[in-house]
């Protein structure tokens, strides 16, 4: 007999394999949790097959026969998308999946309208996003989980290309009562004495460490957060300055307080943000179309929140 599974079914079943949880893949893939329920259930039946050990404090966790089925379920989805990309390069169309990713520090300011516009422009394209720090940015890529990413130029490793959108240089976050919040501009020196709130990201956090390195300075960090909101809200509540390229719309933290933005000076190195594929990847006519809907985005600041903190 043949087999009688769908698709979305098996993107049910990748979701709860790899969040652990079917309340948390419903809010991933925004689909009720008794739909999912019932695709899984129906997948064990068809397969006749456990495919998750039910526990009622933890979650699922994937069976043994699970695990294989699961590896076997992502390459069918993948060739699947790859199937409507192909028609839609043979015919011209810009249509189908696409996968986005985006630094998780700028992704609340920058991705929501970039993808709104481009839906509204492309409807037979079906976008999901994923926020991510940059070294699951790149597993990511690799393992064609994402067609793109929106990131910095952070140690892209060789068998990834990015393509520049803009240059974003790095500037000082500090409260307003703060001793320094009356200056037009600070430098590194000017820095040392005072308590840091790091971004404590992966290569991100070097990279702002860089800045004190050629001076042989330490900076004093007070506190680490992985948090792009919780650092402004520290910042603006007295805990200490922070560095970031990204300026929100408005000179406010999450939690109401003022914030003073300041530009860093002397030699360090600005950000490029821009769009990183896995080599060749960008060949198809929606990607060719994303790439281009999002420098026209950029180069009209159709972006408020994408600005020179000079400006």
């Amino acid at each position: 007999m043949p087999t009688r599974f769908t698709l979305r079914q098996l993107e049910y079943f990748v979701a709860v394999g790899e969040v652990g949880s079917i309340s948390a893949a419903s809010e991933v893939l925004n689909v009720s949790s008794p739909s999912i329920s019932a695709a899984i259930s129906q997948l064990e039946m068809e397969f006749g097959l456990d495919l998750f050990v039910r526990k009622h404090a933890q979650g699922l966790s994937l069976t043994p026969a699970g695990m294989r089925l699961l590896d076997q379920a992502r390459t069918i989805l993948r060739e699947t998308d790859l199937l409507s990309s192909l028609a839609g390069e043979i015919s011209g169309n810009v249509q189908g999946p696409m996968n986005i990713g985006c630094l998780v520090t700028f992704a609340q300011i920058v991705l929501p309208k970039l993808r709104r516009e481009f839906e509204l422009k492309y409807p037979d394209v079906r976008i999901s996003q994923r926020e991510l720090n940059q070294t699951e940015i790149f597993s990511h890529l690799r393992r064609a989980d994402l067609d793109v990413a929106l990131t910095y130029d952070l140690d892209i490793p060789v068998d990834l290309e990015f393509q520049h959108l803009l240059e974003l240089p790095p500037f000082v976050l500090v409260s307003e009562d703060h001793p320094l919040a009356n200056l037009s501009a600070v430098s590194v020196d000017e820095l040392k004495e005072h308590a840091m709130i790091l971004l404590d990201l992966p290569m991100s956090s070097d990279y702002f460490m860089s800045f004190f390195t050629p001076s042989g300075i330490k900076p004093k960090i007070a506190e680490r957060t992985k948090d792009m909101a919780v650092m402004r809200s520290m910042v603006a509540n007295g805990f200490g300055y922070s560095i970031a390229n990204i300026k929100p719309l408005y000179n406010t933290s999450p939690d109401g307080g003022k914030l003073v933005f300041i530009p860093l000076t002397g030699n360090v190195r600005s950000m490029n943000m821009g769009l990183v594929t896995a080599k060749g990847a960008n060949t198809t006519s929606t990607m060719q179309a994303f790439v281009e809907h999002c420098k026209d985005m950029i180069d009209n600041n159709k972006i408020p929140a994408i600005q020179d903190i000079s400006q």
